[in-house]
């Protein structure tokens, strides 16, 4: 391709291990920017489960949820009397009050082998969700994760509360203890959070097989929202398409993903024209990522999620202000997403079939880069007209979703942080979703509700194609300034051939400007929980 100068190692991929195939025609790449620095895995060291009284457990932190209003009965009743009736003068006093997400820390307590408790308030049980849940619990975690090697034991509830069983509350501990405990500041040398060394779940004899099987959820979850989270905190010379796609690779072999790359001269062969254009401007080599599980039968349907993958958006010959560039190694959090997804479905063991694709490019200016005017044809034959070097992200998914159909998906997903406009429309909390298919849009939407992740849905009218009609080309690859979120979503329609599709537009919540108590800024990982949810409740939509 134009402007590709020098020479470097091949894909770092080919020396890999396991089931990942890299479909290369031994190309020479311009080396790197930077050697990619090295990943640690951030787990929580040990979790496990413990059958005891509260009062003979041994921690650094006990947390005990309480709901409003509180009652002073129970295991409550033997923690007030160990505590020589603390608990009730705390509730007398209202600072005791189980109000949603509220956290009354007591440290240096005597009467308990554990030295401080944590009483979180999980709100009026008839209002608790599994988003409730997850908030309040992530609340609670992050408030003690100041410290180095903290012990935390997590009281499980004897009996559901609410609507919300003692499994999921266990399972939702476990993410939260992951979660919560890990920060964006991978390179400071002074940490401001750090994962706990050890998190009990202490539950009954009763309850013990359903707090395992949860536990083992949990993990599998929080290890998968962290992954996303990790991923787009990194920098960007890091995060390139190269080390996206090995980090990818290490993942897949690790939890038994089939996993294949494709290379330059692969996705020139696979006439991926509008993904290749949008990196031709880089030194960095596009991919892209495929990984897939095969849990159903071989003839079931095939459910594609696909995520954009753009590791740094300048803006190409668009340039972005200073200010629009600052967070845009955030611009790969779609691909983070469905890599995240992919992880948790396969372990744990999903009976479906799922298939994870995820474009990788970098957008930068040069003299090798496309430009306004450029007349672009995807894959699957459609002219683009260039209108704006900055809308890049729809190009990098056109080709990709193009590349599902053609691979057998049977309903499809996409996620991409897409449009500034999306966040002007819903706000930094809250996803845009888009579809053309009312069914399945409703399957999506009722998981991420399930799930307490945000979206709405916005209108997806005929008359919003007037907005990209083409005057050269078929389509133009921005409708301008009024209905922007809607008028991308209709340029991604033209490539899904009337699958059922789901656009989410997560430019909002993938990426958090500040810390609120119950979430760090930086990479949320957000809509990992509702891609597992909707590949679980797969087979009974079918």
């Amino acid at each position: 391709m134009v402007g590709r100068r020098g020479e470097a190692p091949l894909c770092p991929a080919d020396n890999w291990q396991g089931d990942c195939e890299i479909s290369s025609h031994r190309f020479q790449y311009p080396k790197p920017s930077v050697t990619h620095l090295p990943w640690k895995d951030n787990s929580i060291m040990e979790i496990s489960q413990l059958t005891a009284p509260l009062v003979e457990i041994a921690a650094d932190w006990l947390v005990v949820p309480v709901t409003e209003p509180v009652e002073i009965s129970g295991k409550l009743a033997v923690l007030d009397t160990a505590l020589a009736g603390s608990l009730a003068r705390l509730k007398e006093l209202g600072d005791l009050t189980g109000k949603f997400a509220s956290t009354v820390p007591l440290r240096g307590v005597s009467g308990l082998k554990a030295a401080r408790v944590l009483l979180v308030g999980l709100g009026k049980a008839e209002e608790l969700t599994a988003g409730r849940l997850d908030r309040a619990l992530a609340t609670a975690t992050r408030s003690i994760s100041d410290k180095k090697d903290v012990k935390v034991a997590f009281a499980v509830p004897d009996a559901a509360v609410g609507a919300v069983s003692s499994g999921q509350i266990a399972a939702a501990a476990t993410a939260a203890g992951l979660t919560g405990s890990v920060g964006q500041d991978l390179y400071r040398t002074e940490k401001s959070r750090f994962p706990f060394a050890s998190f009990q779940l202490i539950c009954t004899s009763e309850n013990s097989a359903a707090v395992a099987t949860a536990v083992s959820r949990g993990r599998i979850i929080g290890e998968a929202v962290n992954l996303a989270r990790d991923l787009v905190n990194r920098p960007p010379q890091e995060i390139t398409p190269v080390g996206f796609a090995t980090r990818a690779a290490t993942v897949a072999a690790e939890c038994g993903l089939k996993c294949e790359i494709f290379d330059q001269p692969r996705l020139e062969k696979e006439r991926m024209k509008s993904l290749l254009a949008v990196s031709q401007g880089s030194v960095e080599p596009p991919r892209m990522v495929i990984l897939e599980h095969c849990g159903g039968a071989p003839d079931a349907p095939k459910l594609a999620l696909v995520g954009k993958g753009v590791t740094f958006d300048s803006g190409g010959l668009s340039l972005k202000p200073t200010d629009g560039m600052l967070t845009m190694k955030c611009d790969m959090a779609g691909a983070a997403t469905v890599l995240g997804a992919m992880t948790a479905i396969a372990k744990l063991k999903l009976p479906v079939n799922v298939v994870g694709y995820m474009g990788l490019v970098e957008n930068m200016p040069s003299g090798s880069a496309f430009k306004l005017g450029d007349i672009l044809t995807a894959r699957n034959g459609v002219t683009i007209e260039v209108l704006n070097t900055d809308a890049e992200g729809r190009l990098v998914l056109a080709d990709v979703l193009s590349y599902a159909v053609d691979a057998g998906a049977s309903r499809i997903i996409d996620l991409a942080t897409l449009t500034g406009a999306c966040v002007v429309a819903l706000g930094e909390d809250v996803a845009g979703a888009f579809s053309n298919d009312q069914t399945w849009c409703d399957a999506v939407m009722n998981a991420a509700k399930g799930c307490g992740e945000d979206a709405w849905q916005l209108p997806m009218w005929d008359l919003y194609d007037d907005l990209i009609k083409g005057d050269v080309g078929d389509i133009k690859n921005t409708g301008g300034r009024w209905g922007g979120a809607i008028s991308a979503a209709k340029f991604l329609q033209r490539f899904v051939s009337g699958k059922p599709w789901v656009h989410l537009d997560i430019a909002g919540p993938a990426f958090a400007s500040s810390n609120k108590p119950h979430r760090e800024g930086g990479g949320t990982g957000c809509f990992v929980r509702t891609l597992l949810a909707v590949a679980e409740g797969l087979k009974s939509q079918e």
